[in-house]
């Protein structure tokens, strides 16, 4: 069929026209700019929850590292006073005054409760976070090589084999009874082994996906395992990093109470030690403040953080950012 373009009112130039070929132009694909981690918080902050529970965990940890340098704890200052020793919340602000410090009580040396939990808290979180730090760092990267190259599979097959089958608490039981309970020596405890478990996660992670297209195209090109494994392996694995480390965080806040609880945690007053020296308060009528407010502190600050996350770990897993 004939058309008469005329008719139409537009010039025939217009209607054809040469296109000029560039390759380079050809290569351009028009699509949306992603960013990863826009794309992660987006969906992790698109759940209210989230919000809530984040804003939970920052209350917390200001608390914890803020309010201790604003108001000292002071674990004998009223040594000396035998009538502040082991006050209930009600007697404590009658006796002091209506204060936030005296919300939870006074302990056996009349020391606020509050002031006591936070210092603990502040302790306690700083440990698992320079242990998680150092056991996911040295996990992660030996892991990725573990799980890539055979050579190493086989050597370190063997050393879980043979540490693996230790318990992790007696290794650090007998090393703080060699060593002093002090902070570094607890954090050497906890990381001398502790990086294995995570090794070990991390190289069934990589065998999983070693073996796929781009990485034996990566291998016949002649890159390097180290580096297949730092730009192929570990970036794919972001999400079961960070569900990784949510895990972990918390799970070292509890060893260390575990451990304080047995008498073989820290000298300091971290949480597990406040517990630990509460445990008779626990049954004692008007002092159960003592006990279960260093408990209570505790169980909310690990499900926090088990939550943020988890829930950041949803997040990251670019399947959710669709």
């Amino acid at each position: 069929m004939d058309y008469n373009y005329e008719e139409l009112g537009i010039p025939v130039e217009e209607l054809f026209s040469p296109v000029d070929h560039n390759d380079l132009e050809s290569e351009k694909i028009t699509a949306p700019r992603y960013s990863y981690w826009h794309s992660v918080f987006r969906v992790f902050f698109k759940k209210k929850i989230n919000i809530v529970i984040l804003a939970l965990l920052v209350v917390i940890i200001l608390f914890a590292y803020i309010y201790p340098t604003i108001y000292p704890y002071d674990r004998f200052g009223n040594l000396m006073d035998s009538t502040s020793k082991h006050l209930s919340p009600g007697k404590a602000m009658a006796k002091f005054g209506h204060s936030l410090r005296w919300i939870l009580g006074t302990g056996a040396s009349g020391q606020s409760t509050f002031d006591a939990v936070w210092y603990g808290s502040r302790i306690s979180i700083s440990l698992a976070f320079v242990v998680a730090a150092i056991n996911l760092t040295i996990g992660v990267l030996i892991g990725a090589v573990w799980g890539f190259s055979k050579k190493v599979d086989i050597i370190m097959v063997e050393v879980q084999n043979v540490i693996g089958n230790v318990p992790y608490e007696l290794i650090i039981s007998v090393l703080i009874m060699i060593f002093s309970s002090n902070f570094w020596t607890l954090v050497f405890a906890m990381t001398i082994t502790g990086w294995l478990s995570i090794a070990a996660f991390i190289r069934t992670q990589v065998i999983i996906i070693r073996d796929r297209e781009y990485n034996l195209a990566s291998r016949c090109l002649g890159t390097s395992t180290t580096k297949i494994a730092m730009k192929n392996i570990l970036p794919f694995m972001t999400s079961v990093i960070v569900t990784l480390l949510a895990s972990v965080i918390p799970g070292y806040i509890g060893s260390e109470v575990f451990l304080a609880y047995i008498g073989m945690g820290l000298s300091d007053m971290s949480l597990g030690r406040l517990i630990f020296e509460a445990e008779s308060a626990m049954v004692t009528p008007g002092w159960q403040f003592e006990f279960w407010s260093p408990v209570a502190i505790s169980a909310i600050i690990t499900v926090v953080l088990y939550v943020v996350g988890q829930n950041l770990g949803d997040a990251s897993d670019p399947r959710t950012h669709m």
